[in-house]
């Protein structure tokens, strides 16, 4: 699995395999093994993509941010019943905030989740997340506030 045409910040640890390709990653991340992460992904600094998860196209991630195994992110909502195969206009983007770290397994369709949000192991994001606090299920709603909260 390849590393290909990447903007890679400097302290960036990366554990191979993965397949990175036409993506930036900030200063100062980590990103491990069979993970990938494609074309147009913008990663913010010290923010950390745990094993086996995928980052599809259209998605930006902030700073200071987890992603825990096996998190799935699309960008494909099969708006015509079937995938776009291959029609990207079809396509929608994610963007997740600063501070926010997300659960083993969870799913992430194309929405935006605000700074400081927590989602569950293998919730199902699939609208805005505009509060800050504790998301978790299928469909994922919010639980409880942040107690605390240290930048």
């Amino acid at each position: 699995m390849p590393i290909r045409d990447c903007h890679i910040g400097t302290d960036t640890r990366i554990v191979e395999p993965v397949n990175l390709y036409e993506c930036s990653i900030g200063d100062a991340c980590f990103v491990g093994p069979f993970v990938e992460i494609q074309k147009g992904v913008t990663i913010g600094a010290h923010s950390k993509v745990q094993s086996h998860s995928f980052i599809c196209e259209l998605v930006s991630i902030g700073e200071h941010c987890f992603i825990g195994h096996g998190v799935m992110f699309v960008n494909d909502v099969f708006s015509e019943g079937g995938p776009a195969q291959g029609d990207k206009n079809k396509w929608k983007a994610t963007h997740i905030g600063h501070h926010v770290s997300i659960g083993s397994n969870a799913t992430i369709l194309p929405v935006t989740i605000c700074d400081k949000v927590v989602i569950g192991a293998g919730a199902v994001v699939t609208k805005d997340i505009t509060e800050p606090g504790v998301y978790a299920g299928n469909p994922a709603r919010k639980l409880r506030e942040l107690e605390t909260f240290d930048s």
